[in-house]
């Protein structure tokens, strides 16, 4: 495994959320693999990391993900990214707003030989995700 391995495969991982395609996106990851995610908990497999990717895009089916920068040191990945699209279906209970949302994502990913993730976490501002999408209110602190 070398430095541009992990780079392709990070890449090509990217594409398959750029193309909102599920099952790609489940087949970059081991099959005992495990995703931490804010939105959807701890992810065990590649059937329950494919569904949560899934239903994000029934919930931001215009999603786009735009890459801002790879790092890579072996075996680990760190992917930045910027992730827009419109708040169409429902999202954690609340019915599609038609909102726009736009916030900045870190993935870390661990990969085994087999250039497959075997761990990755998803970190992002999830409280301003809430806000963007009327689901929580910010309140100005109080002097």
């Amino acid at each position: 495994m070398t430095r541009e391995d992990l780079r392709v495969t990070a890449d090509n991982y990217v594409k398959a959320w750029q193309r909102r395609d599920p099952v790609a996106i489940g087949q970059h990851h081991a099959l005992d693999g495990v995703m931490e995610s804010l939105i959807y908990s701890r992810l065990h497999g590649r059937k329950a990391i494919e569904d949560a990717a899934r239903a994000f895009f029934t919930s931001f089916p215009d999603a786009r993900f735009i890459i801002d920068a790879v790092i890579v040191d072996v075996p680990q990945v760190a992917v930045f990214t910027t992730v827009d699209g419109k708040h169409v279906n429902e999202f954690f209970g609340m019915p599609g707003t038609n909102r726009h949302l736009e916030f900045q994502s870190g993935w870390l990913l661990e990969m085994n030989e087999d250039l497959l993730i075997v761990s990755g976490r998803r970190i992002f501002d999830f409280t301003g995700l809430l806000v963007q999408l009327g689901i929580l209110r910010a309140k100005p602190a109080k002097p």
